[in-house]
């Protein structure tokens, strides 16, 4: 995964040419790459997803009592 913080280390082989390594700098840093994101958060998702089940639930709920269903 490319970090644009990261420097890259001067001992380690080079597995691109000069111009393969250009193109791909290039590409990450343009459109949908150059754009700087939060990390993603599982567990934020994960309780999101369960308020949204109790929400619904709750609701199902009052529309069953209300119409005399429950």
């Amino acid at each position: 995964m490319h970090d644009g913080n990261q420097k890259p280390n001067p001992d380690a082989p080079q597995k691109l040419s000069e111009a393969d390594q250009a193109r791909v700098d290039a590409f990450l840093e343009r459109g949908v790459n150059s754009v700087e994101r939060k990390p993603f958060r599982p567990l934020f998702l994960l309780f999101l997803l369960m308020a949204v089940v109790a929400g619904f639930s709750l609701l199902s709920q009052g529309i069953a009592q209300w119409a005399g269903i429950y």
